[in-house]
């Protein structure tokens, strides 16, 4: 999928207000190792640590007025909850994330903490993103 200057500049201004703008930085020994010069995007300084954040609240952000009435359902085991779970508590809409019941509970308590509710079903990914599905 292709996406216009445009399309990116439009998504871009309407998730900016909601995210950290992180640097980029230039590394010397990755470029060395590369041949190429390298640079980092430190997306690790977002509130919730990844990238995954910015595609979540994209993907919140065009929802109708009823379906954000209505709320959303994910599964995942990590740093897309709370993504999801950021913006979800960002625009006022509900979010229910099914994770893994072998989720380490830091990030079990992390998403709760950003307001979903939390559903704990299956032993990976796969059972819990069924039960999603089942669920929504």
């Amino acid at each position: 999928m292709e996406f216009s200057t445009r399309e990116i500049t439009d998504v871009y201004a309407e998730i900016s207000p909601h995210i950290v703008n992180t640097p980029i930085i230039h590394s010397a020994t990755f470029s060395d190792i590369c041949h190429c010069r390298t640079l980092f995007k430190l997306e690790n300084l977002q509130m919730t640590g990844s990238f995954k954040e910015r595609g979540a609240l994209n993907r919140l952000n065009q929802l109708t007025d009823d379906e954000r009435q209505r709320g959303v359902i994910a599964a995942s085991a990590g740093n897309h909850a709370q993504g999801v779970a950021l913006g979800a508590q960002k625009l006022g809409c509900r979010a229910v994330i099914v994770m893994p019941v072998t989720t380490p509970e830091m990030k079990v308590r992390a998403v709760a903490a950003r307001g979903a509710e939390v559903l704990l079903h299956g032993d990976n990914y796969d059972a819990a993103c069924s039960e999603a599905y089942r669920l929504a």
